[in-house]
């Protein structure tokens, strides 16, 4: 099997953070399987996943330099996934990444190998999820809802898992589909 990028989506409170968090502990010993941080342009104690926090003019010059693999805005901020994944799929690695699904058909484009997982969850699910949280206001969180039932309408890429239970339920399920695809370890 070629190696490939396993490309994870899904809307904000779906638990993708928590559940590439949990895959990446139980694959932390199986070299065929490389997870990417993302660049943002957000606080890196902001919440959420692990990423390397990037100022906007730090971005835009890496930007410039085409220094990122993959790059897109969304909810205000800028996200990239750095070059070196192209190297790490090179030498016959699997690729793990946090991506966005508006972004889904833009980075297929330079990945054929890609592999989309859409983390998927119930809206009333995600509701709660988003309030419990506490980040967003009342009307932002309709707005995610909103956007959430329009990406549900169209036919997911990829292989789809529900998070609407217990986190390692899903979780298992992603770390056997990662196991499934993964690629060669990294070598010299």
């Amino acid at each position: 099997m070629s190696p490939r990028l396993i490309y994870v989506v899904g809307p904000s409170g779906s638990g993708k953070d928590s559940l590439l968090r949990y895959a990446r502990e139980r694959l932390a010993h199986d070299p065929g399987v490389v997870f990417a941080h993302r660049y943002i342009t957000r606080a890196a104690d902001a919440g959420g996943e692990n990423h390397v926090e990037l100022t906007r003019a730090e971005f835009a010059t890496r930007l410039r330099s085409r220094l990122f693999a993959l790059a897109w805005q969304s909810h205000g901020h800028a996200y990239g996934i750095g070059i070196e994944i192209n190297q790490w799929l090179a030498k016959g690695a699997t690729v793990v990444v946090n991506g966005s699904r508006e972004h889904l058909a833009e980075a297929s484009r330079p990945f054929p190998e890609l592999l989309a997982v859409t983390i998927d969850v119930p809206a009333e699910v995600l509701r709660e999820r988003l309030l419990a949280r506490g980040r967003e206001d009342a009307a932002s969180i309709e707005q995610r809802l909103q956007r959430h039932r329009l990406m549900q309408s169209q036919s997911p890429t990829g292989h789809v898992i529900s998070n609407d239970g217990p986190l390692e339920r899903a979780g298992v399920a992603l770390v056997a589909l990662l196991r499934t695809h993964a690629g060669q370890p990294l070598c010299a």
